[in-house]
C-alpha cells in the first residue's frame, strides 16, 4: 500500500502508458511505432502535469516512483 493517494486518473494514464510501452516494443510497423510514440508523448504530458503533483511539494519525485511501482504490475 503507497501513503499517497493517486487520482485515479493519474493511475489510469500511468497504466495506459505502460501499456502504451509494451506494445511499442512488440512491433515492428513503422506506421504504427509512430502512433504509438506519438500517444506515449501525450500521456507523458498528461501525467507530468498533472494537478496531483502541485498537492505535494517535495515529495513529488517519490511519489512519481510510487505511482509507477504501484501501477506496473496492473498495466
Amino acid at each position: 500500500m503507497t501513503p499517497y493517494a493517486f487520482p485515479e486518473d493519474l493511475l489510469q494514464a500511468q497504466r495506459d502508458w505502460y501499456a502504451v510501452y509494451r506494445r511499442l516494443a512488440a512491433t515492428d510497423q513503422p506506421a504504427q511505432t509512430t502512433i504509438l510514440r506519438r500517444t506515449l508523448q501525450r500521456l507523458s504530458v498528461q501525467i507530468t502535469t498533472h494537478p496531483y503533483w502541485a498537492s505535494i511539494p517535495g515529495r513529488a519525485p517519490a511519489a512519481r516512483m510510487a505511482l509507477k511501482q504501484e501501477t506496473w504490475e496492473s498495466a
